[in-house]
């Protein structure tokens, strides 16, 4: 009886490393919406160091990896601008740029709190079944995952208040406060909601 197999060894599968605050999706693979876009850049800068490793160790001169060094330089060149940008408002402005998760955090904060600032002050039974249907499925299909699970579980605990417009924000504003404070984030007085989102405030420097 042959016992060569006994000797075999079974290899591993090697695990993908990311730079740091890269968050991967269920798939595994990194999510971009769910990154910051300093750290989805930082990724992509290892990516394009990967390249040029891989280019310098061959002597192959070819038409196609010329091409391939001169998109990689001007990526880098790219990158190494992003990466120039030294805080988050400015980021704000890199044109055509997928929204990182913080840039689809400021806008859906925006869309929700304001649509609670229009909500009825009396909603029908009509329009309370349709607001938590519509909190529902946004909990299901918000893009970031790790941030939909999150606001699911905090909606379990804590269900959407409907009956009324007041009780409607400020149960977002709790919702958001959570976030916040989770983030390490100054938390925001839910007195104010509607100065914030509906009237402005009191100096009337938005008239």
């Amino acid at each position: 009886m042959d016992h060569s197999s006994d000797n075999s060894t079974t290899t591993k599968p090697t695990k993908t490393k990311y730079p740091p605050g890269i968050v991967l999706g269920k798939d595994g693979k990194p999510c971009r919406v769910c990154t910051a876009f300093v750290d989805w850049t930082r990724r992509e800068k290892k990516k394009q160091n990967t390249i040029n490793d891989t280019k310098n160790n061959n002597s192959d001169n070819s038409e196609k990896t010329k091409k391939v060094v001169t998109t990689g330089s001007l990526g880098m060149a790219m990158i190494n601008n992003f990466n120039n940008v030294n805080n988050v408002d400015n980021l704000d402005n890199v044109q055509d740029c997928p929204p990182d998760v913080e840039q689809l955090g400021r806008a859906t904060w925006t869309f929700l709190h304001t649509m609670a600032a229009y909500y009825p002050e009396v909603p029908s039974y009509e329009q309370q079944h349709s607001m938590k249907s519509f909190l529902s499925s946004f909990s299901k299909f918000y893009p970031c995952e790790s941030c939909a699970e999150h606001l699911r579980d905090e909606m379990k605990k804590k269900p959407p208040k409907v009956e009324s417009r007041w009780a409607l924000g400020r149960w977002l504003c709790q919702m958001h406060n959570l976030v916040n404070e989770r983030l390490g984030k100054d938390i925001f007085n839910c007195d104010k909601i509607d100065e914030r989102w509906k009237d402005g405030p009191p100096d009337g420097r938005c008239d």
